[in-house]
């Protein structure tokens, strides 16, 4: 055979030699069109989005205008109703309402018809007004009350312009904010200083501002007679002598030569301290009087001249004189007074530095439980534990525990924290000479921090488990491979590379746990505080506190006027959101570097 017919026979001949490919049968799928299937989906699930942003920014865009609102100074008015009654205050808000056929009978019993002709002739419409006053005498003493135009002197010519009709707007009115009486509204008519009267009212209005800042030199100087001087020093050290010699009683005996000696110290560390508080308490007085020689004379709606003392006055806003530096002035000093000061007049005026301090105290507290509980317990179902019917049982009650009321959280940790642990266990043991008065068998923020850690457990092991999964398994495999133990595996590869999720649980555990009221108010949460659970001495986890969150409903549900706390809901409500959001973003900057360096550790 030839060298040519080897060639061929042996080798790969070439296509075109070859002839064409024979032709193979291909089986063509049907494309749906997008148009059939995929757009409404794609609209649906874009139109929820869409809904859901306008939901959360529409009730956030609420509550923001209502509470930056509430401490700019609104002008003073002065109108009279029809039955008489003069009434100074504050617009607070106005609302126009359709009037049906039953309202408009009732109307006509009480008002007569030349009203109802005039509310008809305005379309059945009325506009009311929710004004903000005191001597409201038709109104049950409240301080707030709404005014529908129909009740203004007058306005039975015809409703259109009513409001404009009936009111005036004093130059010289005044709103004045005072510590224990709240909001005055009157006119100026001069200022007294001993027995000096002066009647020029701009004369008068410099004197008071002069005398202003002499009264609050002397009120802090008060302030700190009777409130650390006398209520916190002397009386805690009264307090610990008294607990001392009890203390004694129950280890020596009572009756005891020890006992009769702590009682003598106690008895005479009482006496000295109760000479030492009346000398202090005789120099708070005479720093008191010495400051009540000033006086605003104001005319109240009545007519009626009243004596304001400037020892009682917090500030005083000539509010239709002041202009817009003035009212930028006074809504910034507010808003100091808001954020730093303590609260006031059932806490419908004044501050929420304590709610604030407790709100985030006890955020920080309950993260520094939940996250190494979560982490460890995360850990274990994960890397430890046999996967099998047990565990599984285990993540279903976990993800089941995510779904329990917070109420009954708060019902468990008043039950097992506060009455077991801390009443049957910590106070017989470590405080039994504090007798009947419970130390920790009582609500406190330790307490207040475990019950929200229970709560938001759930989320820390859910979020660090799947954290755990991400990371792929040949990063451990190749640590195994290096010699490494599973536990050094798990310190120096696993954890690090799941930090970014963990700290998404613990966000998550923020939002949750920051805003929640239901078990506080079983475990420590109070109205009022007296003292800080943290101060110069350290931190006192048995101490009750306030919260921002029990705060609003304390404003919105037990306050003695609902309609004037309103504003105060929706500022203290804009400040627990903010803080909420400044305690999340410090979770995500801090998530995203270690996303940063974990990311460049890889590449």
């Amino acid at each position: 055979m030839s060298s040519n017919s080897t060639s061929t026979a042996v080798g790969e001949p070439e296509r075109s030699q070859r002839g064409p490919a024979p032709k193979r049968h291909v089986r063509r799928r049907r494309v749906t069109p997008l148009r059939a299937h995929g757009e409404p989906m794609v609209w649906l699930t874009g139109g929820s989005l869409a809904l859901g942003l306008l939901m959360v920014f529409g009730l956030f865009g609420l509550v923001a205008i209502r509470g930056f609102s509430t401490f700019w100074p609104s002008e003073v008015v002065r109108f009279t109703t029809e039955s008489g009654e003069v009434v100074l205050g504050q617009v607070r808000g106005s609302e126009e309402r359709l009037l049906t056929e039953d309202q408009l009978q009732q109307l006509e019993d009480q008002k007569g018809a030349e009203t109802v002709a005039a509310v008809r002739a305005n379309g059945d419409r009325t506009e009311r007004r929710r004004v903000r006053s005191v001597n409201l005498f038709d109104t049950d003493k409240n301080t707030t009350a709404w005014f529908d135009d129909f009740e203004l002197e007058g306005s039975t010519a015809g409703l259109d312009g009513a409001w404009e009709r009936a009111i005036e707007r004093p130059e010289w009115a005044l709103t004045v904010e005072r510590y224990a009486e709240g909001r005055y509204f009157g006119e100026l008519v001069g200022f007294r200083s001993g027995d000096t009267v002066e009647e020029d009212l701009d004369a008068a209005w410099a004197a008071f501002e002069a005398s202003r800042a002499r009264v609050d030199e002397a009120r802090a100087d008060w302030k700190y007679i009777v409130g650390v001087r006398i209520g916190r020093d002397l009386s805690a050290a009264t307090k610990d002598a008294e607990l001392s010699a009890r203390k004694v009683a129950l280890n020596e005996g009572e009756g005891s030569v020890e006992h009769l000696a702590a009682v003598a110290r106690a008895e005479e560390l009482g006496d000295e301290n109760a000479l030492l508080t009346k000398e202090l308490q005789a120099e708070a007085n005479t720093i008191e009087q010495g400051a009540r020689d000033a006086a605003l004379l104001v005319r109240n709606a009545r007519g009626e001249v009243d004596e304001i003392e400037v020892w009682d006055v917090v500030r005083a806003i000539p509010a239709n004189r002041i202009g817009t530096l003035g009212a930028l002035g006074v809504y910034v000093d507010r808003w100091l007074e808001f954020l730093i000061d303590d609260p006031r007049k059932a806490n419908m005026e004044g501050g929420v530095f304590p709610a604030i301090f407790g709100t985030v105290l006890l955020t920080l507290l309950m993260c520094f439980v939940v996250v190494p509980f979560g982490v460890l317990a995360a850990l274990y179902l994960r890397e430890y534990a046999k996967q099998g019917l047990i565990v599984s049982i285990v993540r279903v009650a976990v993800n089941n525990l995510a779904g329990v009321p917070s109420i009954v959280f708060g019902v468990f940790g008043l039950g097992f924290f506060c009455y077991f642990v801390g009443g049957e266990l910590i106070d017989p043991l470590f405080f039994p000479h504090y007798g009947n008065e419970p130390v920790y068998g009582g609500g406190g923020i330790m307490w207040a921090s475990l019950t929200l850690a229970l709560l938001t457990l759930p989320v820390v092991i859910v979020a660090t488990e799947e954290a755990l999964a991400a990371v792929p398994s040949s990063m451990r495999e190749g640590s195994y491979a290096c010699g490494a133990t599973k536990w050094q595996t798990i310190r120096r590869i696993v954890l690090p590379r799941a930090m970014p999720g963990i700290m998404t649980g613990m966000i998550l555990a923020i939002a949750r746990g920051a805003g929640e009221v239901a078990p506080l108010m079983l475990v420590g949460a109070m109205k009022v505080a007296q003292s800080l659970p943290l101060d110069a001495q350290g931190l006192h986890p048995e101490r009750k506190f306030m919260h921002l969150g029990f705060h609003i409903y304390d404003l919105g549900f037990q306050s003695p006027d609902s309609e004037a706390a309103i504003p105060m809901v929706y500022t203290t409500t804009l400040l627990l959101i903010l803080i909420v959001v400044a305690l999340n973003l410090t979770g995500v900057w801090v998530r995203s570097r270690l996303r940063q360096r974990y990311a460049a550790a890889g590449a």
